[in-house]
């Protein structure tokens, strides 16, 4: 989710909050939702470049109420725009104090994003996936996370520029092969695959670069529950839209499907290429609030074989 290996003295930013920073995004829309939450945060570059996130995924014919989207409590617009006038008011004796902390200054920005947000139209109604055609809700189906994929299409629709869909129960150590064949993967089929259509249909795809991944693999053999327990030394990703090749598999494994067989690529790779999809160089160089210059991605390197 950053390119990096973990390090207890800097904590690197996720790929949708350095999105955040270099993708310029409307005012009125969020540029970076995180469906449920995002799971690293935007470590050194701040909280002003933190997601959006949602605090749950929508679910078929059940209400999704996103907090700082909804006016709750039989709140009208015009209620809080006057609520948000005091604000104003209230804040001019105090302008000046949000430029000492960078903490301040983006609970500032939220809270002006949070007005511009909830008082545009785009956006609120980019949340309401039962507005979706009915033919496009068939399409994702009634799955448990089903409607989270559409979301994502409808968020990059309005303008937003980065969106994660979190996709949880994979951590399979029982049962691994009756989940996967009776849940895990006809969902993720059909949600990964009606994503992909439905962008191409809005003609979003050529423009948007999609990353698939996990955390690691599952060990090549089973353990005594019938289960595949962590497995670091080999998985896969998928990348598709944008510049990206269509139909490519670069690299494979062993026999065993318990190591690279030839040549390997790191997750440094992975987010180096997948940065480059969206036109951000992974050489750049940020830096952190103590002056230290820090490289976007330092050890990876782009995958050519799979861009355009």
């Amino acid at each position: 989710m950053t390119g990096n290996r973990p390090n207890p003295l800097l904590r690197h930013p996720t790929f949708g909050s350095v999105a955040s920073r270099e993708l310029k995004a409307a005012k009125d829309v969020p540029a970076y939702v995180a469906i449920d939450h995002d799971p690293e945060g935007p470590g050194y570059l701040g909280v002003q470049h933190g997601a959006l996130a949602t605090g749950e995924h929508p679910r078929p014919n059940r209400p999704f109420e996103v907090r700082g989207i909804t006016l709750g409590d039989g709140v009208t617009l015009r209620q809080f725009q006057g609520r948000q006038s005091l604000a104003r008011d209230l804040g001019t004796a105090f302008r000046g104090f949000e430029q000492l902390d960078d903490e301040v200054r983006g609970l500032d920005r939220f809270s002006q994003q949070a007005h511009a947000i909830i008082s545009s139209p785009r956006t609120r109604t980019a949340f309401d996936v039962a507005r979706e055609s009915p033919k496009i809700l068939e399409r994702f189906g009634a799955h448990e996370h089903s409607h989270s994929y559409l979301l994502a299409c409808r968020l990059i629709e309005a303008g937003a520029r980065f969106v994660t869909v979190l996709v949880d129960g994979w951590d399979t150590h029982s049962g691994n092969f009756t989940a996967l064949k009776q849940t895990l993967l006809p969902s993720f089929d059909q949600g990964l695959s009606a994503l992909l259509q439905t962008l191409e249909e809005k003609g979003l795809l050529t423009t948007t670069s999609v990353l698939v991944t996990g955390e690691f693999g599952r060990t090549p053999k089973t353990n005594g529950a019938a289960g595949r327990d962590h497995w670091a030394r080999a998985m896969f990703a998928l990348l598709a839209g944008g510049p990206v090749k269509q139909g490519v598999v670069v690299g494979q494994t062993d026999a065993h499907a318990a190591e690279p067989d030839g040549v390997g690529y790191t997750p440094e790779d992975l987010a180096a290429t997948f940065y480059h999809t969206l036109g951000i160089p992974p050489s750049t160089e940020y830096q952190t609030d103590a002056g230290r210059p820090i490289t976007l991605v330092r050890d990876g390197r782009v995958i050519r074989e799979v861009c355009a």
